[in-house]
């Protein structure tokens, strides 16, 4: 085994937005981000623990437990770190043989309902030597260490050629000019005066306001006499950064606000059992090419098929689909990639709402481009980040009271991440597939992955089996889906 490189005792406070994230577990949905490799052919326990370990723990926070008290949470090194406690090696049961796809995805559903054990570091691997001609390494990481997205500079350590994060790192020498200025302003403008002023109003106004932001009525009027008699207890900050505060918050609330999801057998109460699935990879320049032809982006194209596939799952089921529509929360990314090696979580949800009761794909392509554009320069990604700063200062029934307001407007949780176009490698071995699943909150109950990686485009789904019991009925609508819009885009008459 390499030389354990964790650093001397260090004890530093959780964010705020972190400690949100932390306190977010339920028992229908536990805050862990999910994961695994396929990798061909198959790599060894002793070299996987060797890797993880030499590249892993030199970023600092997976060397650190956490410690819970009264008013947040602190990380801690864990004096006590053994790599074999976090990497684990597992055999799937000899019925896996007929069908390991299967097997793994039923392992993947029971481990993305057991909690990681507090007393340690809150992530682990665990590495099936034998599968399907190769190795699968599946791993977990609480939602608090980091979000999906800063995950990736992780990723890109592990495999072979990874290098290690920088200690520092300018900006401007990677980005144009205009890039950078705009990404300075969005930090130091917006983003963390945003947050501090959010939390220092909740912070004056005290306990008794606290509790008010959860009761059942107008969170409008609520937050608004929040932030005002936060002012005027004296919050500290120039009266630009106060306007801009109380804009926010008061835009925030209308976000808050936003109209229920059409009813559908996807929403409800979850239970305590989750099923994974996933389809093979749909090649990318197939959907460039579809992209390009209707003038739409790679990511309209896929948000689609996500809404033809859903909506072919309900019409299975009996159920009428005609002039609904579902809302899904999608992550975007408030830093610089530059900055991803940072970890922690940074980043707002943006309310993407998907019409499902569009029977001809061209034409939701369309709708689904227009939606995507009203929501370019929107700041609701950025209220939502202000939001669970607050989230992470306010005792635990009410955290859970606001973030339940999100969760009664939304179906589904979903992510569009761009990986490699060409395929990495682990211990000499081909990273053959890549997949993830982002954690549901509240009483969300469907989670899609959307991965570009290795010239490919995967689909991912993550269920709970009291709603959805069979995610795989979902995921074989991918393909047929995409297959059918692209049949129809060629069948246009383009010379007209």
């Amino acid at each position: 085994m390499a030389k354990s490189t964790i650093s001397p005792t260090v004890v530093e406070r959780m964010t705020k937005v972190d400690t949100a994230w932390l306190r977010m577990d339920s028992p229908s949905n536990l805050m862990m981000i999910l994961g695994v490799w396929i990798i061909k052919p198959g790599v060894s326990y002793k070299a996987t623990c060797e890797r993880i370990e030499e590249r892993l723990l030199k970023y600092p926070r997976f060397g650190q437990r956490v410690q819970m008290d009264a008013t947040g949470a602190t990380w801690i090194t864990d004096d006590d770190f053994k790599i074999t406690r976090h990497v684990i090696r597992e055999k799937l049961p000899a019925s896996a043989r007929s069908n390991p796809q299967k097997a793994l995805q039923e392992r993947l559903g029971e481990l993305a309902m057991q909690p990681l054990d507090m007393r340690y570091p809150l992530w682990d691997f665990r590495l099936v030597e034998q599968y399907d001609g190769g190795s699968a390494l599946m791993v977990r990481i609480h939602h608090c260490i980091a979000d999906g997205l800063a995950l990736i500079a992780v990723t890109q350590s592990l495999v072979d050629g990874g290098t290690e994060p920088p200690k520092r790192r300018s900006r401007r020498a990677t980005a144009p000019g205009w890039q950078a200025a705009a990404e300075d302003w969005m930090s130091n403008t917006l983003i963390e005066p945003i947050t501090l002023a959010t939390v220092k109003a909740l912070e004056a106004a005290g306990d008794g306001a606290a509790h008010a932001l959860g009761a059942l009525g107008d969170p409008r009027t609520v937050i608004e006499a929040l932030f005002e008699k936060g002012v005027s207890k004296g919050m500290s900050g120039s009266a630009d950064v106060a306007r801009l505060a109380y804009q926010v918050l008061r835009d925030g609330a209308s976000l808050a606000l936003m109209n229920d999801d059409s009813p559908t057998r996807l929403k409800g109460q979850p239970g305590q059992t989750k099923r994974v699935a996933w389809c093979q990879p749909i090649p990318l320049d197939e959907v460039r090419a579809v992209g390009k032809a209707l003038q739409c982006s790679i990511n309209d194209v896929l948000l689609a098929c996500v809404a033809g596939a859903l909506g072919q799952y309900l019409r299975a089921h009996g159920d009428s689909v005609a002039g609904k529509e579902i809302r899904a929360m999608v992550p975007v990314n408030l830093r610089p990639m530059e900055q991803a090696y940072k970890l922690g979580n940074q980043f707002g949800l943006a309310p993407v709402v998907l019409p499902i009761g569009l029977s001809n794909p061209v034409e939701r392509v369309f709708e689904v481009r227009r939606r995507m554009g009203e929501l370019k320069g929107s700041l609701q990604p950025l209220l939502a980040f202000a939001l669970l700063a607050v989230a992470g200062v306010v005792v635990k029934p009410v955290q859970d009271a606001m973030l339940n307001l999100f969760s009664k407007k939304t179906t589904a949780v979903m992510t569009n991440v761009p990986g490699p176009r060409d395929k990495l490698t682990f211990c000499g071995s081909t990273l053959d597939q890549t997949l993830f699943w982002v954690p549901q909150s509240g009483t969300v109950g469907l989670g899609v992955s959307i991965l570009s990686y290795g010239g490919g485009v995967q689909f991912g789904i993550i269920s709970d089996t009291t709603l959805i019991p069979d995610p795989q009925a979902i995921i074989d609508q991918f393909a047929p889906e995409f297959e059918q819009l692209s049949l129809l885009t060629m069948m246009l008459p383009w010379g007209e």
